[in-house]
C-alpha cells in the first residue's frame, strides 16, 4: 500500500503563515516544497508567529530562487538583528529551479509563495505555487461556485 502523502495541514506541522489571497488571485497549477536560508534570529522570530507573506513572491534569478518582500519580524532578544524585508533564498533542486524557470517564462505565470511552515523535523518549509492570474470573470465564477458548495451543504445537512 502506498505511503500518505504528508502536507502542511498534518497533525506533525506547524504552520507560520499562509497566503490565503493566493488561491483567489491565482488559478495554482503546481506546487513544489522548498527550503529557506534563514539565520538564527529569523527562526526564533518565527516560532513566535510574527510573519506575512501574503505579499511576497518568488523570482528565479541567475538560476537561484528568491522570496522577495516577505516579512519576519524583528526578535527583541537578538543579539544581531535581522532585516525585516530582506530577499531570502529559497533551496531547492537545479532540476525543481530550471522547471519553475521556465514556467514563469510562459505567458501569465508567477511563482507564489502559499504556505510557510515548520515540518515534522522542526525545519522552516516553504510551498511555493506555479500560478496564473485569475481575471476578474474567473474570479467571480471561483466565488459563485464556492457559494453554491456552502448553501449545498447546508442543505445536506438540513435535510439530511
Amino acid at each position: 500500500m502506498a505511503k500518505k502523502k504528508q502536507t502542511p495541514e498534518d497533525k506533525n506541522y506547524k504552520v507560520i503563515a499562509e497566503n490565503r489571497r493566493a488561491r483567489y488571485d491565482y488559478a495554482i497549477e503546481d506546487d513544489i516544497e522548498v527550503g529557506i536560508v534563514l539565520s538564527g534570529s529569523e527562526v526564533k522570530s518565527l516560532r513566535t508567529g510574527t510573519s506575512n507573506i501574503a505579499e511576497s513572491y518568488c523570482a528565479v534569478e541567475d538560476g537561484e530562487l528568491w522570496l522577495v518582500n516577505s516579512y519576519i519580524a524583528p526578535y527583541e532578544q537578538a543579539m544581531f538583528p535581522h532585516e525585516e524585508r530582506a530577499r531570502r533564498k529559497l533551496l531547492a533542486s537545479k532540476r525543481e529551479i530550471a522547471k519553475l524557470w521556465q514556467a514563469t517564462g510562459r505567458e501569465g505565470m508567477t511563482l507564489v509563495p502559499l504556505v510557510m511552515y515548520f515540518n515534522h523535523r522542526g525545519r522552516v518549509k516553504l510551498k511555493v505555487g506555479i500560478a496564473k492570474g485569475k481575471k476578474v470573470h474567473d474570479k467571480r465564477a471561483t466565488e459563485a461556485k464556492r457559494d453554491w458548495n456552502r448553501q449545498k451543504q447546508r442543505l445536506l445537512r438540513h435535510d439530511g
